[in-house]
């Protein structure tokens, strides 16, 4: 049973909200979040309706303010918990261009610098094959964060990326 709590003010106060599924749209529940205990699983948090907007992965733990999930405001409209189908199994291949295109590499573990790693100016495609994985706008883990599942991701655009700079990533470990 994975379960998470939203608070609308910092440090685990104001009106609250417990939640244990997905959940499309939160604002009936809470009008803005602040504070976050997540008690198990690990958790996509979306800053709008229908899984869209800014996307926040959140491991088990308590986050006393949205600064300590990388907030860019204390707008989470809706949630969904992240699933692991394939056991602690993590591949993915990042492409340099659209649709599969140009380079590709594999890599099964966490990459502080795709640059630095692949010589990669861009990802603009990849496939995930096993795992759940979270993609950093920006080098060691700092940006905009995307959440990336087992699936085909053959633009940018699939996995919410505005621009196709992926600057780190991580597996999702925690579930």
């Amino acid at each position: 049973m994975v379960k998470i709590t939203f608070y609308e003010e910092k440090n685990f106060q104001g009106r609250c909200y417990d939640c244990s599924a997905d959940c499309a749209d939160l604002h009936s529940y809470f009008s803005r979040c602040n504070s976050v205990r997540v008690e198990s699983g690990a958790w996509v948090l979306y800053e709008k309706p229908n899984y869209a907007g800014y996307q926040y992965i959140l491991s088990p733990g308590e986050y006393t303010d949205n600064q300590q999930w990388m907030g860019f405001n204390d707008s989470i409209k809706s949630c969904r918990s992240i699933k692991n189908e394939y056991g602690n199994t993590w591949k993915l291949r990042l492409y340099e261009r659209p649709d599969f295109g140009g380079q590709m590499v594999e890599w099964a573990e966490d990459c502080p610098s795709v640059y630095e790693a692949f010589k990669f100016r861009e990802v603009y495609s990849c496939i995930v094959v096993h795992g759940a994985w979270v993609f950093y706008e920006l080098p060691n883990y700092r940006g905009r964060q995307y959440f990336v599942e087992r699936r085909e991701y053959p633009r940018h655009t699939d996995w919410g990326a505005t621009s196709a700079g992926v600057g780190s990533f991580r597996r999702i470990t925690e579930f």
